[in-house]
């Protein structure tokens, strides 16, 4: 069947799903580490790749496979690959993509590791990073210099959620022989898709809303055939692979994405306006509100504004983390996009391994808290806050 002529929630329940001769109707967890051959022959055709086949489930797996498949469509790319993390999943495409000499354009505004793995790691092999305002086009052609091979972005950006217009960004680096490369993770296909927009990769951690139960570890890079034999290669040979089991928990995520991120979004949009009310609250950091700088751009590149947002308090560190230790429903974790409402303070967890003028340079000031709103009702999130915001 050709899911792609099929509507966004039938292949999200549906696509790279096929049934054994047992005629499961859920999909089966193929937990084996190796595939038995017929013969002799049928084992040196498929390691030659000559013929189609399960071989050892690093690299080979039909849950895994399934996810793959699922994600793929999902996201209107020709071919998924599956990694351990979404930390595994940027790896594996810079090591798939890059090489010693070669240069990334990258926006600011990331998830803390991913500023280490470029700012320190990569560094070691030969490969720089210039860090600029994801928002500021002119600033990305700036930075391009005849070895830049990949532009990259998160939109919306963590814990910020400042916007990238993505088609500006993927004509950009078509027009040097880059690639763009999309961390998707905060909206999802449910809400962006970005390579209609004209990026060339999307890179996923399926730990966040694609899983939306805080259960298990994973990540995927989306793109076309030939790019994702490069990541596929990666993943082959040094190993970071997606366990079958999380791929199996990652498939049943899947099928209620569709309805878990219009929940989120429709809960937050709520509590952001709730949020930019209290007299506490400095500001608000939220594609849904009218005041957010890129709101437009949110409105015509996303079908929704997402479950995560930000919000700065009056008085700094103290502050914030007495919002935070005054809540008893949301929970105090760095975790998000998972059903349960998560809280954190980013200046001193997922970003706390930047330096000082790292956070300030990102916007991440000591007064921020962010909030990954979850399915819980929005009047019980706002008790929840209130109580903090009612000791600053």
């Amino acid at each position: 069947m050709d899911y792609d002529d099929l509507g966004f929630s039938t292949r999200a329940v549906r696509a790279g799903h096929r049934r054994s001769a047992e005629g499961e109707q859920s999909e089966p967890i193929y937990l084996t580490s190796s595939f038995v051959f017929a013969n002799a022959a049928e084992a040196a055709a498929r390691f030659a790749e000559e013929q189609p086949g399960n071989i050892y489930s690093r690299f080979t797996n039909p849950t895994v496979r399934a996810f793959e498949e699922r994600l793929a469509t999902l996201e209107g790319g020709a071919r998924c690959v599956a990694t351990a993390s979404g930390m595994a999943a940027i790896l594996a495409t810079c090591m798939a993509l890059l090489r010693a000499g070669d240069h990334i354009v990258s926006s600011r505004s990331l998830f803390g590791s991913t500023v280490s793995l470029f700012e320190k790691y990569l560094t070691r092999f030969g490969i720089a990073t210039t860090f600029v305002d994801p928002c500021d086009p002119e600033a990305w052609r700036l930075a391009i210099r005849p070895e830049t091979r990949l532009l990259f972005v998160e939109t919306p950006s963590n814990p910020l959620t400042e916007l990238a217009d993505i088609a500006v960004l993927a004509d950009l680096a078509h027009e040097h022989d880059a690639l763009l490369a999309v961390d998707n993770c905060f909206c999802t296909p449910a809400l962006q898709r970005p390579l209609q927009h004209g990026a060339d990769l999307v890179i996923h951690s399926a730990t966040k809303y694609l899983d939306g139960q805080g259960r298990c570890l994973g990540g995927a890079v989306v793109g076309d055939q030939a790019l994702l034999e490069e990541v596929h290669g990666v993943i082959r040979t040094a190993g970071p692979a997606m366990s079958p089991f999380n791929a199996w928990v990652f498939l049943k995520g899947l099928e209620t994405l569709n309805l878990r991120m219009r929940a989120h979004s429709a809960s937050a949009e709520t509590l952001a306006h709730w949020l930019d009310q209290q007299p506490t609250v400095e500001r608000v950091h939220y594609p849904g509100l009218a005041s957010h700088p890129q709101h437009d751009l949110a409105a015509r590149q996303q079908t929704g504004f997402g479950g995560l947002l930000s919000f700065e308090v009056a008085g700094g560190r103290e502050a914030a983390w007495r919002v935070i230790d005054a809540v008893e429903t949301i929970s105090i974790t760095a975790n998000l996009g998972d059903a349960k409402s998560t809280i954190t303070h980013p200046a001193s967890t997922t970003h706390g391994r930047l330096s000082a003028a790292q956070r300030e340079a990102m916007s991440i000031r000591e007064g921020l808290v962010r909030l990954s709103v979850g399915l819980e009702e929005v009047e019980d999130l706002e008790a929840d806050l209130a109580r903090g915001l009612a000791l600053i």
